[in-house]
């Protein structure tokens, strides 16, 4: 064994002094071009750069990171470029290996040197090259996270090699995707631009429909006695008529004209005139007044009184008088510039010179742009759902009593705005806001539910055959109800906190996400609604509930209480609002005025789907719902438009079918 080490000794020494010469020739590199180094510069720094590259000593990479984070300081009196560690007044100077040291320091006799954010851009770029290959997985995935901000032609060739030699699976997947759009990007290989182009194929990543928007990039408006041949021809424009497409196509100003066309025909001849492909220069309007007003004589232009000089005929007409005395330039008139114009074919080439490529390309992203249209026509849906399940919730216990008593109650806004404050004060007390939703659900449908029958009790009963004195009893308790809650709660809106579980959403691409909280109002209403059927169709109260809608006199020979059933009817429809409340309160901060927002759309979405009916609530509620959002989707900034307009769609809906959607059969229908 002995023997064995006495072999090794001459080869360690030999290695040690190897790395040692790299180490002294590398500080000797770095103190050489320290003026460099410390007044960097965009345009200085690139020298230091450029040869800083043939050194393959680790200390390059850890010297760029040091430069980058200005962790690196210079010796005032001998400008050493240094790495220091400070021991309170007095500093500890070693070498850029930060293991030499070289001696201690008082601070005013180090600086530190301070790259500006161009240059640390740039060491940024070139330190990408060291750590891709860094034997630390976490360098390495900081390598490429920094490198995916701003890839250099330089790159592609390394991350080629970084996608061969990487063993981390999910690094690679990484790097692998950066390739694609550097191949897209600088690639000189039409078959490996076409292979990363069909890979893309449905994908609607937003980064790669940019990506391939890039390929398709075209030239400024060239000009030409006929097209050129083995050009990869963009688009051939018309002036005056088509427009330019997103993906470099021409199109075509449609009927209603909302697009501006590419080149107008009066800039056309400008162009024209700029490639020297006619001598006459275009004068405008305003260099025909200004040639006029410089040759006024004796109140006159040439034989036209300054007088007559008030439209643009006749000032055309006495600029042509004047060069004709050749006192001016040429004038060109309309007619003759659409017709020199018309001689000449104007177009635009994609800077891709491939015409497979820019065609592949186009192919791609038309089959995406179809996949994304029709992602925002399923997203129009959800939120058409969304909402059609929240108008449902605030309306279904409006619609209960309103079928079943005939009472206009004003109120109803109120009880939803009663059950969000329940949530509330709920999660004062309890800070798990998954169980303090589990206990408000509950308790929201008793508060509200104990407040209608005390209202029904106090003020309904005595007004059943009067539904107009009903309406103005409960909008009096409305307002009164709404000083009660700022009383109690102030006028500042109250937070009804979601659990953590309905945060975020659920993304099914770049273009469709659904958040959580709309999920859970939509399998909330549906819950409801089983329930409500449940408790309509098969329960007793449901059964005594029906008769007294249909045939109160029938009912109450039968043996069933018409005012017990009304009490616990009018209970039953304000506690739902309640548990409404609770739901509308996730998404929307909770105030006094909660309720009155919703009152409006309630009442439409009952009277629409059909009084005291839960399928024509559930009908009505979707018709309002989808219809909406129809509307706001042709105008996304203007909701009160899209209220307006919904509205007097319900009016003239209601002419046709007054009886709503699914029409009522019993008293509500006969009264």
């Amino acid at each position: 064994m002995k023997i064995k080490f006495f072999i090794l000794i001459p080869f360690l020494l030999v290695f040690n002094f190897s790395v040692l010469a790299h180490h002294n020739e590398f500080d000797s590199f770095i103190n050489n071009n320290a003026e460099l180094i410390i007044k960097s510069s965009s345009k200085t720094v690139d020298t230091v750069l450029n040869n800083i590259q043939k050194f393959e000593s680790p200390l390059v990479s850890n010297f760029l990171e040091l430069w980058k984070l200005k962790n690196l300081y210079f010796i005032k009196e001998t400008r050493k470029i240094i790495y220091i560690k400070e021991k309170g007044d007095l500093i500890e100077a070693f070498e850029i290996d930060g293991i030499t040291k070289i001696g201690i320091y008082d601070k005013k006799e180090i600086k530190k040197i301070k790259p500006n954010s161009g240059v640390r851009a740039k060491i940024d770029t070139l330190l990408v090259k060291y750590q891709i290959f860094n034997p630390d997985l976490t360098v390495r995935k900081k390598s490429i996270a920094s490198l995916s901000r701003n890839i250099e032609p330089d790159h592609l060739p390394l991350l080629r090699k970084a996608s061969n030699s990487e063993q981390n699976s999910e690094l690679k997947d990484e790097i692998d995707n950066l390739l694609r759009f550097a191949v897209i990007k600088y690639s000189s290989s039409e078959v490996e631009k076409l292979d990363v182009i069909n890979s893309f194929e449905n994908n609607t990543n937003i980064a790669i429909r940019a990506s391939l928007n890039q390929l398709l990039n075209s030239s400024d408006i060239l000009v030409a006695d006929t097209l050129p041949a083995n050009k990869n021809i963009a688009r051939v424009i018309v002036p005056g008529l088509t427009t330019k497409e997103s993906n470099g196509s021409a199109g075509r100003i449609g009927i209603l004209k909302s697009e501006k066309y590419e080149i107008s025909i009066n800039s056309a001849y400008d162009l024209l005139f700029k490639n020297n492909l006619v001598k006459k220069k275009r004068v405008t309007k305003e260099n025909i007044k200004l040639s006029l007003k410089q040759n006024i004589k004796d109140n006159k232009v040439g034989e036209f009184p300054v007088h007559s000089l008030n439209d643009d005929k006749t000032r055309s007409r006495a600029y042509e008088q004047l060069a004709a005395k050749n006192l001016v330039s040429p004038y060109v008139s309309e007619n003759e510039i659409e017709k020199v114009v018309s001689q000449f074919v104007f177009y635009s080439l994609y800077l891709e010179d491939s015409s497979n490529v820019t065609n592949a390309a186009l192919r791609v992203l038309s089959s995406i742009n179809l996949r994304v249209q029709i992602y925002k026509y399923i997203d129009l849906f959800v939120d058409g759902l969304s909402l059609a399940s929240i108008y449902f919730l605030g309306a279904i216990g409006l619609a209960i009593t309103f079928g079943v008593m005939r009472v206009i109650n004003m109120a109803h806004g109120e009880f939803i705005m009663m059950g969000a404050y329940t949530g509330y004060v709920v999660q004062q007390f309890i800070s798990n806001h998954t169980l303090s939703l589990l206990i408000a659900l509950p308790l929201a449908f008793f508060v509200t539910f104990t407040a209608g029958i005390i209202m029904e009790r106090l003020v309904i009963r005595h007004l059943y055959k009067k539904p107009l004195d009903t309406l103005l009893a409960t909008f009096g308790i409305s307002i009164a109800l709404q000083q009660i809650a700022k009383n109690i709660f102030g006028t500042q809106a109250r937070p009804l906190t979601s659990p953590s579980w309905l945060d975020g959403s659920l993304s099914l691409s770049d273009d469709l996400s659904i958040s959580y909280i709309r999920i859970a109002i939509f399998i909330l209403s549906l819950i409801f609604l089983a329930l409500l059927l449940y408790v309509m169709k098969r329960t007793r109260l449901g059964l005594e509930t029906r008769a007294v809608t249909q045939n109160p006199i029938m009912a109450a020979n039968m043996g069933i209480n018409p005012e017990r059933i009304n009490m616990i009817t009018f209970g039953f429809g304000s506690g739902i609002a309640g548990i409404a409340g609770i739901a509308i309160g996730l998404f929307s901060k909770v105030t006094s005025e909660l309720g009155s927002e919703y009152i409006v759309q309630s009442f439409m979405t009952v009277v629409v789907g059909g009084v005291g009916n839960i399928w024509g609530t559930l009908a009505g509620a979707s018709l309002i719902g989808f219809l909406q959002k129809f509307i706001e989707w042709f105008n996304p900034s203007n909701t009160l438009a899209a209220q307006t307009y919904m509205i007097i769609f319900i009016i003239l809906f209601i002419q046709f079918r007054p009886k709503g959607i699914v029409a009522l059969k019993g008293r509500a229908a006969d009264e």
